[in-house]
């Protein structure tokens, strides 16, 4: 039998088309329909497989009972985190419960759609998630220019000429915050058009190799060769905003800020000389159509907000912002926020709203920045983890660790027993991918066209969905006992309330209908369909309720087993603009505030080293490294060293290093790299699988080291919060190992 879906295991939503006979996979192939990916696939599709198969994916609930577990119905699992969970908030209070939210969860259908719904139920200020550990930076400034966090500019990249890619690597990544698969191709396209792309990284990566112009750049120092771009487009008059100056506020005020920025005054921080910079404005400003483009490298550093924010500044300059060819607005088909939504009343921010009760910091779109996890668990005494791993993906694992151990309960939604939920009382699986439906509710937030695409799934769930087991949580932690059907309750409770808002919204297709009737047409699903169903009817292209006979609903969508493709990215603006002023806020206060700290990068002086980290196009998150398929061959967890910096210390190619930070020290094997800038060294992330009390036998195997060992849980972005991952301050000291000896590190190897 043939199934069609798309693969959830990274941004780039590439179409698959999985071949089975019975409950076995026979091989897995690029879908040369899908509309989107057009066939194109990556090792990690290929792995799914794998990751059905993987005898260490968890089956059944396990309840913990000192260092034994026991596998339990899902009865008893469920109780044991009943009398867990109440307890700890009739004795302390909701702010008790501590929770971690991994990425995983936006790359499933049940988590986008209910976790919400257990959060709001919970009502719990100590909420964390991935999100402060990269990508915040994006969505807070978006939240302060447009009016909504889901408005991030992205890329045209299919109608570009010109594009400045500065700290990511969307070869290895296939974009990110950008979902766009087979980038290479897009890439490279550029190039057979005319084009050209411009890579500034401190590492010469796979897309750095095949870029027009690199450069390398001192890591983070990316704020001040932005603003120096910003200053040289002002300064030579080659601000060309068109139709955006009608709908832009504060363009004076940045032009002031950016006057003491030149590139002569940045040139030897940034180790990029000005006239190089200067050309760089020209060359972008010049082009008819032109990006630019920031990820890793300018979200996780001290300046991730500012950069982010530069960013958009010089998307918006040039003209480039809403022009196709530029960076634009997708409109996706489901749960679109910023489409059809009231303006604010007045320019209140999702931030600052509460602050953290052992840090201080602020809240920032709903959570607290989750470098402050292990501070804020000394006022927690209970956590739950949804699809996470904490302990290897935050900084200062080491320390969340002595955390966890002192909190009274905890329970743990995860398909592994891995770094982080060893320590949970109960572990509650989730289906294999393969098991459930999957739509990308928030990549095509994110794509640079606009797709739709529903996934049946390939085989029947042998269990609860994760649907199900996220609205029994929701029961346990509301505190009342909902009767013999907690689930199909809740599940209700929630798409009313959707409908109900929904109804109220003039500018909703289905404005002051009634909220039952709506209901009522719905009954051919339950569940996460069920609410898809609802959001595609009331989105830009649904049916609205019998509105449009010709527009989207679940049932035509799953007639199209291929996707459907929706279009091109086009103009959006004014109507995408949900400020109070229904204009873009050039200079929101919060972000210009943290200038001035900026300025104090100038009087900085190097340290011996700086870290950062790399991406592999066969890792995501840290559970992949469980996968034969994705961890054979050569160890990948080394440490990247340039070959002139390492005969300064005597150094030489495979010897073994101690490296060390103000929070900690690692040992790993040297590889030489001329690609990599002077002074920098880098490690990639989700390794250190050393710990004998995991489930996960591949990944012990391999289990290299934790390079958040090293990262300092103190030091974030200050307006956003975001941990730092890149620009760490190292001392390398080489280790002298005798004939015969073992490294220690490679103990489980």
């Amino acid at each position: 039998m043939i199934h069609y879906r798309t693969c959830p295991l990274c941004e780039a939503t590439c179409g698959l088309e999985i071949h089975t006979e019975g409950n076995e996979i026979i091989s897995i192939r690029g879908d040369k329909l899908d509309p989107f990916s057009k066939g194109h696939i990556c090792p990690k599709g290929y792995s799914l497989k794998e990751l059905h198969e993987d005898p260490d994916r968890l089956r059944k609930p396990l309840v913990r009972n000192g260092t034994d577990w026991k596998e339990v119905s899902w009865q008893e699992a469920l109780s044991e985190v009943k009398k867990g969970l109440r307890n700890v908030i009739h004795t302390y209070g909701r702010d008790a419960v501590a929770v971690y939210l991994g990425n995983p969860n936006v790359h499933n259908l049940a988590g986008l759609l209910y976790v919400p719904t257990f959060l709001k139920t919970l009502r719990s200020k100590n909420t964390f998630s991935a999100s402060t550990m990269d990508q915040i930076p994006k969505q807070l400034v978006a939240d302060m220019m447009y009016g909504s966090d889901f408005s991030v500019p992205i890329p045209d990249v299919d109608h570009t000429d010109y594009m400045l890619i500065i700290g990511a690597n969307p070869f290895v990544s296939n974009g990110s915050m950008m979902t766009a698969p087979n980038m290479k191709e897009r890439l490279k396209n550029i190039q057979a058009r005319g084009g050209k792309f411009v890579v500034i990284d401190p590492l010469k990566t796979p897309t750095a190799k095949a870029a027009d112009e690199y450069y390398p750049i001192q890591p983070g120092t990316d704020a001040l060769f932005l603003f120096a771009l910003v200053n040289t487009i002002f300064d030579e008059k080659l601000v060309r905003l068109g139709k955006l100056e009608q709908h832009t506020n504060d363009l004076e005020k940045v032009k002031k800020l950016a006057e003491s920025f030149s590139p002569e005054a940045i040139e030897n921080t940034c180790d990029i000389p000005a006239m190089t910079i200067r050309k760089i404005a020209r060359d972008l400003a010049n082009a008819e159509k032109a990006i630019v483009y920031g990820r890793m490298g300018t979200c996780t550093q001290e300046f991730g907000t500012l950069s982010t924010w530069l960013i958009d500044v010089l998307n918006i300059l040039t003209g480039n912002l809403d022009s196709e060819g530029g960076v634009c607005f997708p409109k996706p088909a489901v749960g679109a926020r910023n489409v059809n939504k009231p303006l604010r009343k007045k320019e209140t921010y999702r931030y600052g709203r509460f602050y953290g009760a052992v840090s201080g910091l602020p809240e920032v779109l709903g959570e607290l920045p989750v470098s402050t996890l292990a501070d804020e668990l000394d006022h927690a005494k209970a956590f739950v983890t949804i699809g996470g791993n904490p302990i290897l993906s935050t900084p200062n694992g080491k320390r969340l660790q002595t955390k966890l151990r002192d909190l009274d309960f905890i329970v743990s939604v995860d398909c592994y027993l891995n770094e982080s939920t060893r320590f949970a009382n109960v572990i509650l699986p989730v289906p294999s991918p393969l098991e459930r439906s999957h739509y990308d509710v928030a990549f095509y937030h994110l794509a640079v066209r606009n797709i739709a695409h529903y996934s049946k799934p390939v085989f029947d769930l042998p269990a609860l969905d994760e649907w199900e087991v996220l609205l029994h949580l929701t029961e346990i932690v509301s505190g009342t006992d909902m009767g013999g059907d907690p689930v199909t309750y809740l599940d209700d409770m929630t798409i009313q309330s959707l409908i109900r808002a929904e109804v109220k919204n003039p500018k909703s297709p289905i404005y002051k209908r009634e909220p039952e009737e709506i209901f009522s047409n719905l009954s051919a699903y339950r569940g996460p369909e069920r609410m898809l169903d609802f959001l595609l009817r009331v989105g830009p292209y649904g049916d609205g309720f019998g509105r449009d006979v010709k527009g989207l609903n679940l049932e035509t969508l799953k007639k199209q087993e291929h996707g459907v493709d929706l279009g091109p990215l086009k103009e959006r603006i004014p109507e995408v603009l949900l400020t109070s002023t229904q204009k873009i806020e050039l200079a929101p206060e919060p972000i210009i505030k943290d200038i001035p700290r900026l300025h104090t990068k100038l009087k900085e002086s190097l340290p011996p080293f700086v870290l950062i980290g790399r991406r592999d196009l066969r890792s995501n998150n840290s559970w992949m490294h469980n996968l034969d398929v994705l961890v054979k061959g050569k160890n990948r967890c080394t440490l990247y060293m340039n070959p002139h910096d390492a005969m300064d210390v005597n150094i030489e190619d495979g010897d073994a290093v101690k490296i060390t930070s103000r929070v900690g020290t690692i040992e790993i094997d040297v590889k030489l790299q001329e690609d990599i800038k002077r002074g920098v060294v880098s490690i990639p992330h989700g390794w250190g699988h050393q710990f004998e009390d995991t489930r996960m036998q591949i990944a012990r195997k391999h289990a290299g080291v934790n390079v958040n060992d090293l990262s300092d849980s103190n030091v974030m972005d200050a307006v956003s919060g975001n941990a730092v991952f890149n620009g760490i301050p190292v001392n390398i000291e080489k280790i002298l190992v005798k004939e015969g000896e073992e490294k220690e590190w490679q103990s489980t190897l």
